[in-house]
């Protein structure tokens, strides 16, 4: 007596994924859900047209010697290969506003992680007034940076508020005129600014820890430090590192406070930052393939101050 036994192949049918046939040619391109790429659309023309085309157009302008025309009229910018970078690398103007903004993301990043976890960690408690708090903290984030900037140079001017409160104390020069506490202050004034975001994303991230955890450990003698510490700090460690990401971007991108806040980078180009030397050098000095170099250069650092954050600060669990 002879049994047949099934062939393994067999209700296979040719093309399927445990047949070892080929997919079919759209779901290769499309994937098995193509209705994906109609929602998704919109938001790829605008990352196409707002981002990666300006980005390559960049990349090109930096090997030129670009400057702009009226449209229709065709120059000659001629190819110029590295030139723009080694000067980028050899100019003592772009040095300085690339340690300015060093200056600005050691102050501004660490102060902005710190105050807006534990800011919120208060309001996320039972806090009186909490809602009222939470919006004072917004409101300097949504409020026009020129009428903020307006209060700010009403402080601390050289007959400002604050220098009359100090007295002798006060600094000479004064603070916004002063090389040496320019750009700290700039980054203080856009770690209060900006900190009410920071703040809501913080809040956000806490609404997913456990209640359970500081139950246990509170069981187990912790006080609210040592919760703080062991809970809290652990529990929001991806948004943690979204608001490193978020202010390191933010901060080398700075432009609008030391335009408005020293008169466009001084005093002597003590809080020039990249982007605004990028804007006199290609609008105001009509020098864009120059200006492209140092936005290119300046992009590449960020990318790699952004993949060492997201690598050594833990955001992803294994």
């Amino acid at each position: 007596m002879t049994t047949q036994t099934a062939s393994p192949t067999r209700g296979v049918t040719p093309g399927s994924p445990t047949g070892g046939g080929r997919k079919p040619l759209h779901v290769r391109l499309l994937g098995k859900n193509p209705l994906g790429w109609l929602f998704s659309a919109p938001y790829l023309v605008f990352v196409i047209a707002i981002f990666a085309y300006p980005v390559c157009f960049a990349v090109y302008m930096s090997f030129k010697d670009y400057f702009f025309a009226a449209p229709g009229v065709n120059v000659d910018r001629p190819w110029v290969g590295l030139q723009n970078y080694v000067q980028v690398f050899q100019d003592p103007q772009v040095l300085q506003s690339f340690r300015n903004v060093g200056v600005f993301l050691v102050i501004n990043v660490p102060l902005t992680v710190v105050l807006a976890l534990v800011l919120a960690s208060a309001l996320n408690g039972a806090v009186r007034w909490g809602t009222f708090f939470r919006v004072s903290y917004y409101v300097p984030y949504v409020t026009a940076s020129v009428a903020v900037v307006g209060v700010w140079l009403f402080l601390f001017s050289q007959g400002g508020v604050v220098n009359s409160v100090l007295g002798p104390l006060a600094p000479s020069p004064s603070w916004l005129s002063n090389p040496a506490l320019a750009m700290p202050m700039i980054a203080v004034f856009v770690t209060w600014k900006q900190l009410g975001f920071y703040i809501l994303l913080y809040l956000a991230a806490l609404q997913n820890v456990p209640k359970e955890l500081y139950e246990s450990a509170s069981t187990d003698g912790a006080g609210k430090i040592r919760q703080f510490f062991s809970v809290t700090v652990p529990g929001v460690r991806p948004a943690t590192v979204l608001v490193l990401l978020l202010s390191t971007v933010t901060g080398a991108n700075l432009f609008t406070e030391p335009y408005l806040l020293t008169g466009g980078g001084g005093p002597n180009g003590a809080s020039t930052s990249p982007v605004l030397l990028i804007y006199q050098q290609g609008i105001q000095q009509g020098h864009p393939g120059y200006a492209a170099a140092i936005g290119i250069v300046l992009m590449i650092g960020v990318l790699i101050i952004a993949f060492l954050q997201n690598k050594f600060a833990g955001g992803r669990e294994s």
